[in-house]
């Protein structure tokens, strides 16, 4: 299926030589089937062969909030876990500001952090302990990162008072702001989101989506935001790649992807009508995604 893109004149790119990532070709399989015990003792249930990232390519500019929008189990977690570094393509090539994935991983990992819809944490520390074992392990200075925590947290909404409290007494939208603030601790310049306001309370996730532009705007940072949130790609993304069965089926501006599907019957069409006519199927429909 070939990409659909469309060039509006409505967003103005950041100026820069090299793309904030360039992925070309990308493409990862995942195959399952029995394990050795199990072959040795007869099994002969062929293996399954899926492919989770198929020959993908885009690139996205230095500044840009970038939105992957797609059920789960359509390839997009796998595709952020391969920018990541947690996973290797099979072919192709995906670079972080000029630096490969594979053979740069170690810069590659200096430039960027991740949250995830499932962040971890030692349950029976407090935020603050949480973050200054992470800023040991970015390399950050303890009085500095001590600051920066408590700015970074009473910013996102959380009181002070919480701050010093064990992680396990909080709510599962606290949590996943301190880890927001944990991978903004370490500075980096692009910034990995999977479902990063799943589980938030409408007005926590207002808190987070006002953060992200924060970030984008104030650090100079690139945001990848990977999402089913309809409403949140609107709002946030300067341009969104649409992700069916492993491929970009689209790629353009919010206001760009709602011209491809716009007619006299859907003058007015959502995001959830674009995907809808370009898969054939709702965003909630999920599908299963190897791990």
């Amino acid at each position: 299926m070939t990409t659909l893109e469309v060039e509006t004149p409505a967003f103005s790119w950041p100026v820069a030589t090299t793309p904030a990532l360039a992925v070309r070709d990308a493409v990862k399989v995942f195959t399952s089937g029995p394990s050795i015990t199990k072959r040795l003792r007869g099994n002969t249930t062929p293996s399954k062969r899926v492919v989770a990232v198929d020959n993908v390519s885009f690139e996205v500019a230095r500044g840009e909030i970038f939105g992957i929008l797609g059920p789960n189990g359509t390839g997009k977690s796998t595709l952020i876990r391969l920018v990541a570094t947690l996973l290797s393509p099979d072919s192709g090539t995906i670079e972080v500001f000029g630096r490969d994935v594979i053979r740069d991983e170690a810069a590659v990992k200096r430039l960027i952090n991740r949250v995830s819809v499932e962040p971890s944490f030692f349950k029976k520390l407090s935020p603050m302990e949480n973050l200054m074992y992470g800023a040991r392990m970015y390399g950050v200075d303890p009085a500095q990162a001590r600051l920066r925590i408590v700015s970074i947290l009473t910013r996102l909404g959380i009181e002070r008072s919480s701050i010093g409290s064990p992680m396990e007494d909080m709510s599962r939208g606290m949590q996943q702001k301190v880890a927001i603030a944990r991978a903004f601790l370490s500075s980096p310049i692009l910034l990995l989101l999977d479902e990063p306001t799943t589980g938030l309370d409408p007005h926590s996730r207002r808190e987070v989506q006002a953060f992200v532009r924060e970030i984008r705007d104030a650090h100079d940072a690139t945001i990848i935001l990977c999402t089913h949130d309809m409403k949140e790609a609107d709002e946030l993304c300067d341009r969104i790649a649409i992700v069916d069965h492993g491929r970009v089926v689209a790629l353009a501006t919010p206001a760009g992807l709602k011209e491809l599907v716009a007619s006299d019957d859907l003058p007015n069409p959502t995001l959830e009508d674009v995907f809808l006519q370009l898969t054939g199927r709702t965003i909630e429909e999920d599908i299963e995604e190897p791990k």
